[in-house]
């Protein structure tokens, strides 16, 4: 009995754990849909744990097997029950998929010996170095770009940006932009995941300097208004930025920084906005202190449909009248499969700056970075405290791949993409204790809609919405995200 209890379950691994592999930027892999006979698994239950003997890497011309290691949640010597095992290595394929190294992950049974397992881990992995023409439009979106500026390219920055990831295989990255046009700057920054044996500290050292022909410099009626110069520069800025980050687990990464930044504008704009700076001045000098706990627990980073993910950022800069600000912010996002391609999600971003007492320079809140609400793209809203709630049902419409032939075997020979349609509806409030002419600010907000994302490889997603907000106001509203 002993040994058909064997048979049976070797049989049942062999099965499950050979299906464990998982291609591009797909959600689910039915990796247990094939188990229903109770009494198998009650026998791998009840069985002798497997081992693992070895686990053999395949695929990495460039990164180093340490850094797969690292992701993986299970060494040579661990223990586990069969279904334990499964649950494993689909952890693996997730966690591997987040580090953006590779197109395609696969990690499946090699071969076994009784109860000794050998593991393979196979991967594909990207195109690490974009040597690219760099042409992006300054505007928050592109529904701004279009219709409030007519598509004006002198909204637009271009030159060239060089993204070299995974440099040493180490999941290093290096980005330098040179870049003209709206802006004229010169950046460059690069983030080292770890510099230690035990790969839990590493580090990231940035800096940029520029300058700009137009400076917006006030809000009104909930709109930025801009002074330019086409003869002359009116701001320039200088930054610089050192990082230390650890991460002692797969999950959570901390980061400490210390950063400096120096900016001067025009007299011009200090008489247009006397509180721009602090009231009279037109230049600014400041450091600052940071710390960010970034927490992911998602399918996928990128475009998560199930799991949990958090930001916590606390930030001080300047120490004096000129520049006083603690700075507090908490971004949420909650993940959910409801039914078969079918999920919801709860997104939240909020910020809190202290003192209430604030000049234009730092009054920058809804409509900028990670907080904004569908449906008032056209809109910004300034203010010392904020917070907006997105909710979201996405269903997932199409999933298809399109053939490249001729390619390596080495990287992918196949496009993938995604589409998927959403309903969503917005909720935020701002608080500014001088709002000005803006009247958006210090009440309740909301919106809602429809919207259509395409999702492909190298991260890149497409969002079109259809919004509607509580102004009377509806439109189409593009958005993309990319790491480009």
């Amino acid at each position: 009995m002993r040994s058909l209890r064997k048979y049976l379950v070797t049989c049942t691994l062999l099965g499950m754990l050979c299906r464990a592999g998982a291609q591009g930027i797909q959600n689910d892999v039915p990796l247990s849909s094939s188990i229903n006979n109770s009494e198998i698994k009650e026998d791998a239950q009840s069985a002798a744990p497997f081992i693992i003997r070895n686990i053999f890497i395949t695929g990495n011309r460039k990164t180093h097997a340490s850094i797969i290691m690292r992701e993986l949640p299970f060494r040579p010597g661990d223990h586990f029950q069969l279904q334990q095992l499964v649950v494993k290595f689909e952890a693996a394929r997730r966690q591997l998929m987040n580090t953006t190294l590779f197109h395609e992950v696969t990690v499946a049974l090699k071969s076994f010996e009784g109860y000794n397992v050998d593991i393979q881990v196979d991967v594909k992995e990207r195109w690490y170095i974009f040597p690219i023409p760099y042409f992006k439009i300054v505007d928050r979106n592109l529904n701004q770009w279009l219709v409030q500026h007519n598509a004006s390219l002198s909204r637009v920055n271009y030159g060239l940006k060089l993204m070299y990831n995974n440099v040493t295989g180490y999941n290093d990255k290096l980005n330098v932009w040179l870049m003209s046009g709206y802006t004229q700057q010169i950046s460059m920054n690069y983030d080292r995941l770890y510099f230690d044996k035990k790969m839990k500290w590493g580090g990231k050292i940035g800096i940029a300097l520029g300058k700009n022909r137009e400076v917006n410099y006030n809000t009104i009626n909930n709109k930025e208004v801009f002074l330019k110069d086409t003869n002359n520069f009116i701001r320039s800025f200088f930054k610089t930025n050192l990082e230390l980050t650890y991460r002692r687990a797969t999950k959570t990464r901390h980061r400490f920084g210390i950063g400096y930044t120096q900016e001067r504008v025009e007299d011009t704009i200090v008489k247009l906005n006397p509180d721009y700076f602090t009231t009279g001045h037109n230049q600014i000098r400041f450091p600052e202190i940071y710390y960010t706990m970034n927490f992911y627990n998602v399918d996928y980073i990128p475009y998560p449909l199930t799991g949990f993910e958090a930001q916590v950022n606390l930030s001080k800069k300047g120490f004096n009248h000129m520049m006083n600000v603690w700075q507090l912010d908490i971004n949420t996002g909650n993940y959910w499969q409801i039914f078969p391609k079918t999920y919801f999600s709860i997104n939240t971003v909020s910020t809190l700056k202290l003192p209430f007492k604030q000049p234009f320079f730092n009054s920058r809140l809804m409509g900028y970075g990670e907080m904004f609400m569908q449906g008032y793209e056209y809109y910004v809203i300034d203010g010392v405290a904020g917070s907006c709630a997105k909710t979201t049902l996405t269903r997932q419409l199409f999933d298809f791949k399109i053939h490249l032939p001729n390619t390596k075997k080495q990287t992918t020979n196949n496009i993938p993409f995604r589409i998927f349609g959403r309903i969503y509806s917005n909720a935020g409030y701002v608080y500014n204790p001088n709002p000005g002419l803006n009247d958006l600010n210090n009440r309740m907000l909301f919106s809602g809609g429809i919207g259509l994302d395409i999702v492909t490889f190298y991260d890149v997603s497409i969002k079109l919405d259809w919004s509607f907000n509580q102004l009377g106001q509806n439109g189409l509203y593009l958005h993309r995200k990319n790491n480009f």
